[in-house]
């Protein structure tokens, strides 16, 4: 079973998409597949200048870390690592200088300045998915994947996080794609594409 089917996408560097469509229309899939976490059975894709068809597990891992940030719906938090220690973490693989002073930084400009020594399970969910956004931005990636920021969150607080999402993408110039179910949301970015049926519904 084919899940995206005859798919031929552009998006220009700095570019914000919504990605919108029903259930089971290929929206997470397409991230996956950009992202490298799943690999397409046909087509070629070029993310951050990078053709990845074809990498291996350890160069799509370094083209991730090197390239990408993504934000899921769950947090995808390390329990046992403190809200610092989990912004830094992927800043210390990539090899970066100050990983820890970057990671205060960023988790100051999500307004968890004063958390940074908690654990997850002592933040609220909004604010576990803060810290997913200053790990997401931490190191500063071309391209940033959002599936569902806020599907977890309840409205306020998903207006919140979403209000720091664009945020951080205009301050930093990032190309994003926003997956969502919400077109309200969608509408916020420069370009909406709808999914239907694992194809680009025009």
């Amino acid at each position: 079973m084919h899940i995206l089917r005859g798919i031929d996408l552009e998006i220009n560097r700095g570019e914000t998409v919504g990605v919108v469509g029903p259930s089971g229309s290929g929206k997470t899939s397409l991230l996956m597949v950009i992202a490298g976490l799943e690999p397409p059975t046909t087509g070629q894709i070029t993310a951050a200048g990078q053709q990845i068809n074809g990498l291996s597990e350890d160069q799509l891992t370094q083209f991730r870390r090197d390239h990408v940030g993504i934000v899921f719906q769950s947090f995808h938090l390390v329990p046992t690592m403190t809200a610092l220690e989990n912004v830094a973490l992927p800043m210390e693989f990539a090899g970066l200088p100050n990983a820890f002073e970057k990671a205060e930084h960023h988790l100051d400009a999500v307004g968890l300045g004063e958390r940074v020594s908690h654990f997850p399970a002592q933040l609220s969910g909004g604010e576990q998915q803060r810290v997913a956004l200053a790990r997401a931005f931490a190191a500063e990636p071309e391209l940033l994947l959002a599936d569902e920021p806020t599907g977890s969150l309840d409205q306020e607080t998903g207006a919140e996080i979403m209000e720091l999402l664009f945020d951080l993408q205009t301050r930093l110039g990032t190309t994003m794609i926003l997956v969502t179910h919400a077109p309200e949301l969608a509408a916020r970015c420069g370009r909406t594409i709808r999914l239907a049926d694992g194809q680009v519904d025009n």
